[in-house]
């Protein structure tokens, strides 16, 4: 190795280090963020409800029921 090698960084994570030093609670928005939208606790009866409910699609999708 030569005697000056520095460690490569690309710009997208220099840019997300200072952005991250510029603004320490960035991480904690972001989990409060996601936790509004995705971290739902799931109602398991519900889901199989759900799941024995749903109606088999046809074959072929645009053909009608002529018998």
């Amino acid at each position: 190795m030569p005697l000056f090698w520095k460690p490569y960084k690309s710009e997208v994570t220099q840019f997300i280090d200072e952005l991250k030093a510029k603004k320490p609670t960035l991480e904690a928005e972001q989990r409060a963020g996601r936790a509004l939208l995705w971290d739902k606790p799931v109602d398991r009866q519900a889901q199989s409800e759900y799941r024995s409910a749903r109606v088999a699609q046809q074959p072929y999708v645009y053909q009608t029921q002529g018998d």
